[in-house]
């Protein structure tokens, strides 16, 4: 009889699991950056749509140039800096997006729960034309760090190729529009304050939430993937020893066992 769910999935873009996740977590995420709680749940088309927009539409309502004006109390000119007619558009926008990822998250704890005693029928190896992948134990401080060093890495490092892609394209997008690599390099020469002023703070405040965001998918995806490879094991255990026919020794009575 066919399984009516699914636990997990793996092919050579990566390792899919349903976990349970604390949805006010999954929507802090989607707060800090519209479209990251969407990838935490491994909702990987839609948490790409929310970033892509979220850039766009951030960056015409000049909210984050606002937002560093009001930091640093010149309320006026973050007043001429905004963008009424994009902001206008940019407030259901967020509000949906972390609306949505709450809700997705308490639906997928819902299959989660329908599936968290289910026996993992998931393959340890798969080939294919475009690469291999293949379930083992990583370490989650590992992949958090590479991520927080350039944000998409450590999803590599867990061979999850799309959010690691996806990641890599805007944390590129990012580093060059903010000139913080710029910046860096006037500072190390000596140059302080023009290492300041050469920083663009509309694509800087991008940097936080990516870099966090990502450090924290790599840790928490590492955990899971190592829980999913323990659930395989012991369901491949259950399955090929539970008989006695399978074991080397085998029992002929109460206490006695014959090889």
């Amino acid at each position: 009889m066919k399984r009516r769910q699914v636990n997990a999935k793996l092919n050579f873009w990566g390792q899919t699991v349903i976990f349970h996740k604390q949805p006010i977590v999954i929507a802090w995420w989607s707060a800090a950056l519209p479209g990251l709680g969407h990838m935490l749940l491994d909702l990987h088309l839609k948490g790409f749509i929310l970033f892509l927009f979220e850039i766009i539409i951030n960056y015409h309502a000049n909210l984050n140039l606002a937002m560093v004006d009001t930091f640093i109390g010149e309320f006026d000119k973050a007043k001429l800096d905004l963008n009424a007619q994009w902001a206008l558009i940019y407030i259901p926008f967020y509000f949906f997006s972390i609306w949505d990822s709450y809700h997705s998250a308490i639906n997928i704890n819902e299959q989660e729960a329908l599936v968290q005693k289910s026996a993992v029928h998931v393959p340890m190896l798969t080939i294919h034309t475009f690469g291999i992948n293949y379930l083992d134990k990583k370490m989650p401080w590992v992949g958090a760090a590479w991520s927080a060093v350039f944000p998409g890495a450590g999803q590599f490092y867990l061979r999850r190729i799309i959010p690691a892609l996806v990641l890599f394209i805007w944390s590129v997008i990012i580093y060059v529009n903010c000139h913080e690599l710029d910046s860096l390099q006037l500072l190390i020469n000596g140059h302080s304050i023009d290492s300041m002023k050469v920083l663009d703070p509309e694509w800087l405040l991008f940097l936080p939430s990516i870099i966090f965001g990502s450090a924290y998918d790599a840790y928490s995806k590492a955990i899971e993937i190592n829980q999913l490879f323990e659930k395989e094991q012991r369901t491949y255990l259950k399955n090929e020893w539970e008989s006695d026919a399978n074991f080397l020794f085998q029992r002929e009575g109460p206490h006695e066992w014959r090889q």
